[in-house]
C-alpha cells in the first residue's frame, strides 16, 4: 500500500469511522439520560397530584394541572393527566377530551398499594409515550387510579438534532482530516523521494552528486541528514583508498624499476661474478624495501579492519614494554629513552595493535633525533582519558604538516633519505580511532616534535 493511502486509512478514514461510533454511542447514552430525566419529572408531577387529589372544596376530586394559571404556557409540553375510578371509569382528564374523540378504555387501579410503574407506549399514529400509574386512596378509603403521560417525541426530536450536528461534523472532520492528511502524505513523498534518490545514487556507487538533505526537524530530517553524513564519510574513505592505492602503486614502482634496471644491466653483456653479484645484492636491498613496503601495508590493513580483542590491562605494562623494546636501538645511536608514568594505568585497549602503534611513534623519534639526544614518553591520566606524549630532539614537524603527517605515504621535507615509507604515523591515528580517541601534533616549545596518543579509560564503540 502507498503512502498516501496508508495515510488516508490511518489518519482519515479510521479516526472518522472512530468518531462516528463514539458519537453513536454518545447519541444513545444521551437519548437514555434524557428519558431518565423526563421519568423524574413525571414522577415528580405524580407525587404532587398524588397528595393533593382531594384539597379541593368538600374534598372534591380534581387535578391541579388543570386549574393552573399557567395551563397555556406548560400546555405543549405538560403531561396528560386521567383519573380512573375503582372501577376503571374515567372520572376526570387532562387536557380535556376533545369533540368527538374516541373514549378512553377503562383501566382498573391495582387493589394493591406499590410502586409507580413507569412504562413505554405506541400510539396509532406512531409517537412514543412514557406512562406512569399510581395507585391513591382518597380519604374516605376508596381507590382511584392516577395515570400520568409524557410524550417522548421531545426527547427523540433533541437526539435526531444531536445526530443530526454529529453526523455533519464527522463528515467535516473526516473531509478536513483527508485534507491534511494528503497535503501531509504529498510532502512525506517528496521527502523520502530524495532520500530514496540518494540511495539509489549510492546503490550505483555515484559518490559525486550532491547529496540532498532535508531541511526538517522530525526523524526524516535525522535519516537525511545521517545518510548524507554517511555519505560524505564513504566518499572520504574512497578517496583515502584512492590516494592510498595510487601512493602505494608509485612506491612500488620505484624498487620494481630499480630491480629492472640492475637486471638489465646485467643481462644486456657478459658480467663477471664480481658484477653479477653486486647486481644481485642490490636486486636483493629493493626486494628487503618492497618485503618492508608490503608489510606495513599489512599492518595498516590490519589496524583499520582486523579483529581485535579488547581487554581491560595496564597501559603502563604496555609502555614498558615499548620503551624497553626500543632502547636497545637507542643504545646503539648513543640515545636515551625515558618513561614517566603512574604506577599503574587501567584501561580497555587491544594490546597488539596499541603495542604498534607506540612502537611506531618510537621509532620516528629514534629516526629524527639526533645521536646523543633524548626520547621522552610521558603517560598521564585526566578526565578519563589516557594521554602518552612521545617527545623527541629533532627537528620538529612543520606546523603546515602536523595534520599531514597522519596522511598515508606522506613524508615531511628533509626525510627523503631516511628509512620508511611513511605510513607509521597513518596506522598511529587509525589504532587511535578504533579505540575511540585521536592522535595529533602537540605543538612543541624549542626543538624536537610532541606526537601525542589518546585514548579513553572505558570502552568506545569502534570508530
Amino acid at each position: 500500500m502507498r503512502l498516501t493511502r496508508r495515510l488516508w486509512l490511518h489518519g482519515a478514514l479510521v479516526p472518522a469511522l472512530a468518531t462516528l461510533g463514539a458519537l453513536v454511542v454518545a447519541g444513545q447514552l444521551f437519548r437514555v439520560d434524557l428519558e431518565r430525566a423526563l421519568d423524574h419529572a413525571l414522577l415528580a408531577q405524580a407525587a404532587v397530584e398524588s397528595v393533593s387529589l382531594f384539597d379541593g372544596p368538600g374534598q372534591k376530586v380534581h387535578l391541579h394541572m388543570a386549574v393552573s394559571p399557567l395551563v397555556e404556557q406548560v400546555r405543549p409540553f405538560a403531561p396528560q393527566g386521567y383519573l380512573y375510578q375503582a372501577d376503571g371509569r374515567l372520572v376526570m382528564r387532562y387536557p380535556p377530551v376533545p369533540e368527538g374523540a374516541p373514549e378512553e378504555p377503562p383501566r382498573v387501579p391495582d387493589s394493591r398499594d406499590g410502586e409507580p410503574v413507569l412504562v413505554t407506549e405506541v400510539s396509532a399514529d406512531g409517537n412514543r409515550w412514557r406512562e406512569v400509574m399510581v395507585n391513591v386512596r382518597s380519604p374516605q378509603g376508596e381507590r382511584y387510579g392516577l395515570r400520568l403521560l409524557a410524550s417522548l417525541g421531545q426527547v427523540d426530536r433533541s437526539v435526531e438534532s444531536y445526530f443530526r450536528l454529529a453526523f455533519s461534523m464527522a463528515a467535516a472532520m473526516g473531509v478536513v482530516l483527508l485534507g491534511v492528511q494528503t497535503t501531509m502524505a504529498r510532502r512525506m513523498a517528496r521527502r523520502l523521494e530524495a532520500i530514496t534518490l540518494n540511495l539509489g545514487r549510492l546503490r550505483e556507487g555515484d559518490l559525486v552528486s550532491p547529496t540532498q538533505v532535508d531541511p526538517g526537524k522530525d526523524e526524516i530530517g535525522q535519516l537525511s541528514s545521517a545518510l548524507a553524513e554517511a555519505t560524505a564519510r564513504v566518499r572520504g574513505a574512497r578517496e583515502a583508498q584512492e590516494r592510498l592505492v595510487a601512493d602505494a602503486a608509485h612506491e612500488l614502482r620505484t624498487p620494481l624499476a630499480l630491480m629492472r634496471t640492475s637486471m638489465d644491466l646485467a643481462l644486456r653483456r657478459e658480467r663477471s661474478p664480481e658484477e653479477l653479484r653486486a647486481s644481485l645484492r642490490e636486486a636483493r636491498a629493493e626486494v628487503d624495501r618492497l618485503a618492508v613496503l608490503a608489510g606495513t601495508l599489512l599492518d595498516m590493513a590490519s589496524a583499520g579492519r582486523g579483529s581485535w580483542d579488547r581487554k581491560k590491562g595496564d597501559l603502563r605494562e604496555v609502555l614498558a614494554q615499548a620503551v624497553e623494546g626500543a632502547r636497545a636501538e637507542a643504545e646503539r645511536r648513543g640515545m636515551l629513552v625515558h618513561l614517566e608514568a603512574p604506577a599503574r594505568a587501567e584501561a580497555w585497549f587491544d594490546a597488539g595493535s596499541l603495542r604498534q602503534a607506540v612502537d611506531n611513534l618510537l621509532s620516528n623519534a629514534l629516526k629524527f633525533s639526533p645521536a646523543g639526544g633524548e626520547i621522552h614518553v610521558r603517560l598521564t591520566v585526566e578526565g578519563g582519558r589516557n594521554r602518552v606524549v612521545v617527545a623527541d630532539t629533532g627537528p620538529g614537524i612543520p606546523a603546515t604538516e602536523r595534520e599531514a603527517v597522519f596522511e598515508p605515504f606522506h613524508r615531511v621535507a628533509g626525510a627523503e633519505g631516511r628509512p620508511g615509507a611513511g605510513l607509521g604515523l597513518a596506522i598511529v591515528r587509525e589504532v587511535a580511532l578504533r579505540h575511540g580517541g585521536r592522535a595529533y601534533v602537540d605543538p612543541a616549545e624549542g626543538r624536537g616534535a610532541r606526537v601525542v596518543l589518546e585514548l579513553p579509560s572505558v570502552p568506545r564503540a569502534e570508530g
